[in-house]
């Protein structure tokens, strides 16, 4: 059952919480922290959102900015940590956006780069926090 107090907008009218760099970088890192990945789906919620595909592809262009910050800062990244709910890798746009990777986004080698990834974030934040 849908939560009826989830906003429900189009994305091109939303703002707040969907958009909020700051807030979105701070709940990644406390996952992180916690050696946790979450689902675009959980992530959405906790923002206030029921998940749609349009609010996916806003939340992942806000992923590409938070990954751009932290490798500014010289920070290991921290999209990777938002997975598909199905298969617990990152979807599509996560992969195409790689210089690093060619190989096939499912199976035994995907999981094992991504989880290599996720432990440089864990490892990273634990340490901070």
């Amino acid at each position: 059952m849908i939560n009826e107090f989830l906003d429900d907008d189009d994305v091109p009218t939303m703002g707040g919480a969907l958009f909020d760099v700051e807030r979105i970088e701070a709940m990644l890192r406390a996952a992180a922290h916690e050696r946790k990945a979450m689902s675009y789906s959980e992530l959405l919620l906790m923002l206030g959102y029921r998940f749609t595909r349009p609010k996916m592809r806003a939340l992942c262009k806000v992923l590409d900015e938070i990954d751009r910050r932290a490798a500014a800062a010289h920070e290991p990244e921290l999209a990777a940590l938002v997975v598909r709910e199905g298969d617990g890798l990152p979807g599509q746009g996560w992969w195409v956006g790689r210089s690093d990777y060619r190989g096939a986004w499912t199976g035994s080698a995907a999981r094992a780069y991504l989880d290599a990834i996720q432990a440089r974030a864990f490892e990273h934040w634990e340490r901070r926090s």
